[in-house]
């Protein structure tokens, strides 16, 4: 099959891309581990549409598909946008009541969602609506119970709240755009690599000149440049209703969950001790892939299914 993204893909991208250059500096998402929840990021991505890119445009959205969205997604990763950004604008459009589409096209109803299985609600602090599963309550009122996260920018808690099977839909585009945001991390951690590689010296030489370190790198590019294209198959089986659209997106889901790994242990080695420091900004995004891994069915659950699917 020959495929490429339109102009339109693209642009949408780029757009994202241009405002989150402004919007979401490494000081941005430092300052969203502190206090400045969800930040500035959030309010450049609803300006331009994010949050409604899933809706239908009756209801004050663009109408957009999985496949139009999903290089948006990696830069929202490359830059380690905080707020519950995925369970806002693809999640929570699947399972709400039409009539709250609009606050969510505009960004204004932040919803904290996970699916039925998943103990932890990301960001419920922020929402006005949680969902689990396909079950809805309204944040006020219920009780959450903060967890520990590898991630300051992404804050989890518990609520007692019954959920309901999962929206399949909803299931399935959460966990591609969750997969689409590890590419863009991944690939963040590379180029963050291999600047740093260039510049730091040891024995008289700088260590990207060491063959032992060029594998490792390599290694990340490949890992990669593999996942990032199974994560835009599982887009276009989505957008187009392909029978086996879930097999497909949790091979994406396991590619991108692997590679973001790899390229997350090969950045900190490369950083050497310095990268395990909070003052480094590598923490920001080795944090986010650390945080986005078991979100939206973890590698276990997407080997599972991807097996079952097969066999």
């Amino acid at each position: 099959m020959k495929f490429s993204f339109t102009e339109d893909q693209r642009l949408l991208a780029d757009t994202v891309r241009e405002v989150l250059e402004k919007a979401c500096t490494p000081e941005a998402v430092r300052a969203a581990t502190r206090d400045d929840r969800p930040g500035p990021a959030w309010r450049a991505l609803a300006e331009v549409g994010l949050f409604g890119a899933h809706i239908a445009e009756e209801h004050g959205g663009l109408g957009l598909t999985p496949l139009d969205t999903v290089l948006a997604y990696e830069q929202t990763g490359w830059f380690a946008a905080p707020g519950p950004i995925v369970e806002t604008a693809v999640a929570a459009p699947l399972v709400v009541a039409v009539g709250q589409l609009p606050e969510i096209a505009t960004g204004s109803l932040i919803v904290s969602a996970r699916p039925a299985a998943d103990p932890y609600l990301p960001d419920a602090d922020l929402a006005a609506l949680l969902v689990a599963g396909s079950a809805l309550a309204p944040a006020d009122g219920v009780a959450l119970t903060p967890h520990g996260s590898a991630d300051a920018a992404r804050r989890l808690f518990t609520a007692e709240l019954e959920a309901a099977p999962d929206d399949p839909a909803a299931f399935d585009q959460a966990a591609l755009a969750t997969a689409a945001q590890l590419v863009g991390l991944g690939r963040r951690l590379r180029e963050e690599a291999v600047g740093y590689a260039g510049q730091r010296r040891q024995f008289g030489k700088v260590i990207g000149s060491f063959q032992a370190l060029k594998h490792q790198l390599a290694d990340v590019a490949i890992a990669l440049e593999f996942a990032a294209p199974l994560v835009y198959r599982a887009a276009y089986s989505l957008a187009h209703g392909d029978p086996a659209a879930s097999r497909d997106v949790s091979a994406a889901k396991n590619a991108a969950s692997g590679a973001a790994h790899r390229a997350a242990r090969t950045a900190l080695q490369v950083h050497g001790a310095i990268g395990y420091t909070d003052e480094l900004d590598l923490q920001l995004w080795l944090n986010r892939v650390w945080g986005l891994r078991p979100a939206w069915g973890d590698d276990g659950f997407h080997r599972a299914r991807l097996r079952d699917a097969l066999l």
